[in-house]
């Protein structure tokens, strides 16, 4: 029966990973959460904010997938278990290439339950904000921007993610001089907020007419979307609002009214700017709510490093420092600066098969953090 040992060896292996991942879920901190949230949609008034009760149900939604997936997992690792069992005290080997086709299966869902616990911080379920700037370079760096703008529509494709561009600046000549766009759909944040930081291009630019190697870079914020007010009290008194005309493309709207709104929080000199809506109300709520984003980006960043120092990594993981290099010539190379992962195709990055270099890098934070 050396099969079997093996195989009762295998599921033992899978059966502490889906422990480990359910202890670091923590299902009886969910069902709390999930109690504490139907209570408050019980309160007179509640339901008057419609946007937060929808922002309120999908999070039940998460949690509640979440606990179905580890009460599933435990049940069929118990169920193979007994099988296990059955098939030796009868001495019967013609279960077993079941027993090993449902071991595998039950290995690909732990593997996918591990990745849940990557998504457990408290804004890794919200939409995300993302803005990409072009660094010094001109045409060049500002083609980047559409190379990696491009590369995260495709990934948020693969994900189920839709994108909604809320303002945009063209470059001068081609490509785009800055893009922002909010990151709709399950775990959006929790992914994204992996790859804020400097992108570093080489290339043979094809701007250049003498073919010379060029070293490009543009940057990328990464900030949750958040609705609710209450989450983040900010003093009216802080705050520098400026209406201007919109400088983009719209016709004789954008001419007409000074529809955009840039806001400055003095405290920290954050600057945040919307013109993509068509009302000054619709861009001023915007506005705040990426103004919201990034100043919890702030305090959370700021948390990571607390433990990173304590640990003995001072390395800052902020949005200026280089993250990732991105190779064309003289070979083909993407490296992660941060973690040391790297993969030689190129193409099929920027074509948006980017979750390794998230995953790897979010495990690493996941250790660190122990978030």
């Amino acid at each position: 029966m050396a099969d079997i040992y093996e195989l009762r060896q295998q599921l033992e292996t899978v059966t502490q990973s889906i422990n480990t991942s359910a202890q670091a879920i923590n299902c009886d901190k969910l069902k709390n959460e999930i109690d504490e949230i139907r209570k408050k949609q019980d309160l007179s008034g509640y339901w008057n904010n419609l946007q937060i009760a929808q922002l309120d149900n999908q999070r039940i939604a998460t949690l509640e997938r979440r606990l179905v997936i580890v009460e599933t997992l435990v049940t069929k690792s118990n169920d193979l278990r007994e099988l296990l069992n059955l098939v030796e005290e009868v001495d019967d080997e013609s279960l077993i290439p079941e027993i090993i086709d449902s071991l595998k299966n039950l290995d690909i869902s732990a593997h996918k339950l591990f990745l849940e616990t990557l998504f457990t911080g408290k804004y890794d379920n919200l939409n995300a904000i993302l803005s990409l700037h072009a660094g010094a370079g001109g045409t060049e760096a500002q083609d980047w921007v559409d190379m990696l703008y491009r590369m995260y529509t495709r990934f948020c494709e693969k994900e189920g993610i839709k994108i909604s561009v809320i303002d945009f600046l063209p470059g001068d000549s081609a490509g785009t001089k800055s893009i922002t766009f909010i990151c709709s759909g399950p775990n959006a944040y929790g992914l994204l907020k992996a790859e804020m930081g400097v992108h570093r291009l080489v290339r043979i630019s094809p701007f250049d007419a003498n073919k010379r190697r060029h070293t490009s870079f543009a940057s990328l914020e990464v900030m949750p979307e958040i609705i609710d007010d209450s989450e983040l009290k900010i003093d009216p008194d802080t705050l520098r609002i400026d209406t201007l005309r919109s400088s983009g493309a719209g016709g004789q709207h954008v001419n007409k009214t000074e529809s955009a709104v840039r806001i400055t929080h003095i405290p920290t000199g954050i600057v945040v700017f919307c013109q993509n809506e068509r009302s000054q109300i619709q861009n001023r709520e915007t506005a705040m709510s990426m103004l919201r984003g990034k100043l919890i980006e702030r305090r959370e960043r700021e948390r990571i490093e607390m433990n990173l120092s304590i640990r003995g990594d001072i390395k800052k993981i902020e949005w200026g420092s280089q993250i990732r290099s991105y190779i064309f010539c003289p070979y083909t190379l993407v490296k992660d600066h941060r973690t040391g992962y790297e993969e030689s195709n190129v193409l099929s990055i920027m074509d948006g098969n980017i979750s390794e270099f998230i995953f790897t890098y979010l495990t690493k934070i996941k250790s660190i953090t122990n978030d």
